[in-house]
């Protein structure tokens, strides 16, 4: 979970917090240089030009900690205002923590839409740290109903905990074609003479529930996943 500043500066050294407003100081400065008198954003002067707060960025963890580097990151990008170049360059160029805080922090940056492909790209990854970092709100919010579905599986073949999956349940409900999915991959499983994970049970009986015009939620028929194969004798 993302720590606040408050959170942070109740947590860091007298050195860190230094390093940390001069951090947030520079994002702020370059939001305000990058912004016009309407508040509509003025036009980079090259998309490869990195502000000095991309910097602070890259250095987060040693100076605040790696337990606090995405938290720091996270508040960088916000208070930078990041455009989509800057929030690409960073995860681009940046290692694995660095590309799991701009993941974490899509969701709290106007990008709209336009940032989907890094999540793509997480998603395609078998770092399960970035799989679970790419599923957070951004992710309910933008992706589309055939990539959502695949983003659900990949965390199910990876044994990333569907906790991770932010607004599974709003998404999954009353989700006929992710409940055959989840078939198909249980029988999978099953034939393989592998365990059906429970994650999967949690999310099928997700896709059995429907929204009634009251608000509330019913239980429709389910698609039960299959029991693992009896033993048999020769067994």
């Amino acid at each position: 979970m993302l720590k606040s500043r408050k959170e942070l500066d109740a947590e860091l050294g007298g050195a860190a917090r230094a390093w940390l407003d001069e951090a947030l100081a520079e994002a702020a400065h370059d939001a305000a240089r990058t912004t016009t008198a309407s508040g509509t954003p003025r036009p980079e002067a090259s998309p490869y030009a990195s502000p000095p707060w991309e910097l602070r960025y890259a250095a987060a963890g040693r100076h605040c900690g790696q337990e606090n580097a995405d938290s720091v990151r996270s508040l960088l990008l916000v208070e930078a205002r990041a455009p989509l170049s800057s929030v690409t360059r960073l995860y681009e160029q940046g290692a694995a923590a660095e590309r799991r805080a701009v993941l974490l922090t899509l969701h709290r940056l106007d990008l709209g839409d336009t940032a989907l492909p890094l999540v793509e790209d997480a998603l395609r990854a078998n770092d399960t740290r970035l799989v679970a970092a790419a599923v957070g709100p951004y992710a309910a919010d933008h992706l589309d109903p055939h990539a959502w579905r695949h983003a659900v599986l990949k965390c199910l073949f990876t044994e990333v905990p569907v906790a991770a999956v932010a607004r599974l349940g709003d998404r999954a409900r009353g989700d006929a074609e992710l409940a055959r999915m989840l078939g198909d991959f249980a029988d999978e499983r099953t034939a393989a003479g592998r365990a059906v994970p429970e994650d999967l049970r949690t999310v099928l009986a997700l896709t059995a529930l429907t929204a009634p015009a009251d608000g509330g939620a019913h239980r429709a028929t389910p698609t039960a996943a299959p029991a693992a194969p009896a033993p048999t004798e020769e067994s």
